[in-house]
């Protein structure tokens, strides 16, 4: 099907943390209001009603301090520029400090079908050293708030390699996690970037050491899995059913158009960024756009996307490399980074943890 995914890059934090090098700023009644009309703007100008758009994502930032009457004006704008799906997935990332009964209520009746809610840690030491603002309780309401408001479809992103975190630590945040009533589990390895307030000596030097961290991921596939998530991205597990729709597009190739500050695009045979400006956004007529790719979704990226997915790549689809990655397979396979059925090649686990060097000697 010619389905499309739009998402939507929504600019805006109440409070910066320490670890995170998305593009945000902050939060502006006034500031917010002229960036939903520019949104809005940029719709019309991509507008297209052959195209079925079937997944919508408002990321962040934390899209969660819009208004929902201003989410909601997004959402029809979609709905008068494209040919949107009555079943679409629709998300959108929450703070759990954001997610009262009231806003969760108006979220469903703006559209909103999924939540992505960052939650991070259950540990409240821990939360506190990552400058959220909110206490594994408060969390945990957001989830049965959101549950008891018609949600049907809830994530919780879970983070890995935190700063005095330990295994004890972490196999609590999972089980007190796979209690709450969740689909999904995004948990990502904290990554210091360059030029946070994490990027300093103090962080770095009470980081988990690499040996614990790899650890700490092959225990969090484990646990998770133990209570019913099933790993099936690199760094995504979910009960079956509830896969992420729209991120499954990022790793099939699929086509997804971004607006706003910082957002990306693989859209009509090219990727596109748009700056990390959101004056320049709102500024422009039509949001500037620098190519990124003149030919995206080539052999390389294609191999390289699939391979995070853990059914992995069918060499089938790339029978043209296939008497290559066969040759390759023997060593990758003793050391347990990777398994091979005849047909599809996956990583292990054990291979996700050093991804980019498997991935690079089986097709490059």
């Amino acid at each position: 099907m010619n389905t499309l995914g739009i998402y939507i890059h929504v600019p805006f934090c109440g409070k910066k943390c320490g670890y995170c090098d998305f593009y945000s700023v902050c939060y502006s009644k006034v500031q917010a209001e002229l960036y939903v009309e520019a949104v809005s703007r940029n719709i019309t100008h991509y507008s297209d009603n052959s195209r079925k758009v079937d997944t919508i994502y408002f990321g962040g930032g934390t899209p969660s301090l819009l208004r929902n009457d201003q989410l909601s004006f997004i959402i029809e704008a979609i709905c008068n520029n494209f040919d949107l799906d009555p079943e679409a997935e629709i998300t959108l990332e929450a703070n759990p400090s954001t997610l009262t009964p009231e806003k969760l209520t108006d979220l469903r009746k703006a559209g909103i079908n999924r939540l992505s809610i960052g939650v991070q840690s259950m540990c409240d030491a821990e939360l506190k050293l990552l400058g959220r603002n909110h206490t594994s309780e408060r969390a945990s309401q957001a989830v049965y708030d959101a549950a008891k408001a018609g949600f049907t479809n809830i994530s919780c992103d879970l983070m890995i390699g935190i700063p005095t975190q330990s295994s004890e630590s972490l196999k609590e945040s999972i089980k007190l996690l796979s209690e709450l009533p969740i689909h999904h589990v995004s948990a990502y390895i904290l990554n210091i970037e360059e030029g946070t307030p994490f990027d300093c000596k103090e962080i770095r030097t009470s980081l988990p050491d690499e040996d614990e961290t790899a650890e700490q991921y092959l225990i969090t596939v484990n646990e998770l899995g133990r209570y019913g998530f099933a790993q099936y991205e690199v760094s995504n597990f979910a009960r079956k059913g509830f896969e992420s729709r729209h991120n499954s597009r990022y790793w099939m190739c699929d086509e997804y158009l971004g607006i706003g500050p910082a957002a990306h695009s693989c859209y009509k045979g090219k990727r596109f960024a748009v700056p990390r400006d959101i004056e320049t956004f709102i500024n422009s007529p039509v949001q500037p756009v620098t190519i990124t790719d003149e030919n995206p979704c080539g052999f390389e990226e294609y191999a390289m996307l699939r391979l995070r997915l853990s059914e992995g790549l069918s060499l089938s689809d790339v029978s043209e490399h296939r008497e290559s990655i066969e040759k390759k397979l023997p060593p990758l396979i003793k050391a347990g980074y990777v398994k091979y059925d005849g047909e599809h090649v996956s990583l292990t686990p054990e291979g996700f943890l050093v991804s980019n060097s498997v991935i690079e000697s089986l097709i490059f």
